[in-house]
């Protein structure tokens, strides 16, 4: 009885894994479990070296501590400081677009002379704005360049690949972003700004104008693109783009008021367009005037002087500021007109009363506007 209880005790089942008494000539065998977890460890360090040397369709591929040691100055994606200077960047390109629109504001009319010109200190102002936005905008572009990326065919293993290759990384930001952002960075409105300030006069306010428009409009596309996908690079490094409500709240806002801050810029510009058209027709039936001399330029010589004499009332009488006694309607800009704005050098004044504008008809839906 008491030897078949000891051979039971000898023979049962042990999870350890049965061990024998290791005689002084033979080492002792590993157990079961351990054995289990040996083999384990070297299969996830075989999936591990797997996937570190296998190819990925890519030429150069390290780990993202491996870039640490790289003789190359290749930045890493997830680094602390590109990640500022992403959310930098993102500020900056809101406000290239804030910007923009506000070349619209760079024609005036002269009250006194009676012709549209250009607020020179006005252009100055944005143009220089412009500049500092796209030299910001030029380093971002150059960073591109030398930003590792993680290779697709590699995040199957939970841990992707950084292919830090100078040549795939050029190729591949050449293929994706590049043509975007080279036309979003074009300095086209300083070009003919400035061109205007040093050699144009008179009629070459028109031209400025109408090319300004145009301009502002086509370039806004790739700069208007171009913020989704930073929005979506920051979302994949950090996870968010606000941590609190309250600045979701802001983040929101903002996009609000840009959205009124546009449509204000549009309606300045269109209520300036409106009263040229005014102008025109009033010399074409009136006979007495060229049409050249409704741009302002030609102060110094005598047939704008004698143009002046008629002006007044040639000009004020068929285009008369009120709704009531007006021959020319003009519609949604009405407001414009008789408030003056497009006749303001304060900028101020002029650019908070198209702003309220914007805001109110985008917030309504245009509902109150009085069409023509």
């Amino acid at each position: 009885m008491m030897s078949s209880t000891g051979v039971m005790k000898r023979c049962r089942f042990n999870i350890e894994g049965a061990t024998t008494n290791p005689g002084p000539s033979r080492p002792p065998r590993p157990t079961a479990s351990k054995s289990l977890k040996l083999g384990m460890r070297r299969g996830s360090e075989g999936l591990i070296n797997l996937g570190q040397t296998l190819k990925t369709g890519v030429t150069r591929a390290v780990f993202s501590e491996d870039l640490k040691v790289s003789e190359k100055k290749i930045i890493d994606p997830q680094d602390k400081n590109l990640l500022i200077w992403n959310k930098f960047l993102v500020l900056s390109c809101i406000l290239a677009v804030y910007v923009d629109p506000l070349f619209f504001y760079i024609p005036v009319y002269h009250s006194n002379e009676r012709c549209l010109k250009i607020h020179k200190s006005l252009a100055h102002y944005i143009t220089t704005v412009r500049t500092i936005v796209d030299l910001f905008y030029l380093i971002r572009i150059g960073l591109q360049f030398r930003t590792a990326y993680i290779a697709p065919s590699s995040r199957v293993f939970g841990r992707g690949e950084l292919v830090i290759d100078p040549a795939q990384i050029a190729r591949r930001y050449m293929q994706r972003y590049f043509v975007v952002d080279l036309l979003s960075v074009l300095p086209l409105p300083q070009i003919v700004v400035w061109r205007f300030l040093h050699e144009s006069h008179g009629s070459g306010v028109l031209a400025t104008k109408n090319v300004l428009f145009w301009i502002v409009i086509v370039q806004y596309i790739p700069r208007s693109i171009r913020i989704l996908p930073l929005f979506s690079e920051l979302k994949k490094t950090v996870g968010v783009i606000t941590e609190t409500a309250w600045a979701g709240a802001a983040y929101y806002l903002v996009w609000f008021v840009l959205a009124g801050h546009i449509f204000g810029a549009f309606w300045y510009l269109l209520a300036v367009e409106r009263k040229s058209s005014c102008w025109e027709q009033a010399c074409i039936k009136a006979k007495k005037c060229e049409i050249d001399y409704l741009y302002c330029g030609y102060e110094e010589t005598d047939s704008y002087k004698a143009w002046m004499n008629v002006s007044k009332a040639t000009l004020d009488e068929r285009c008369v500021e009120n709704e009531a006694y007006g021959e020319f309607d003009y519609g949604i800009y009405l407001a414009a007109v008789q408030s003056k704005v497009d006749s303001s050098e304060k900028f101020i004044s002029k650019y908070f009363y198209c702003l309220w504008w914007g805001l109110r008809n985008l917030s309504t839906l245009g509902q109150g506007l009085e069409t023509s």
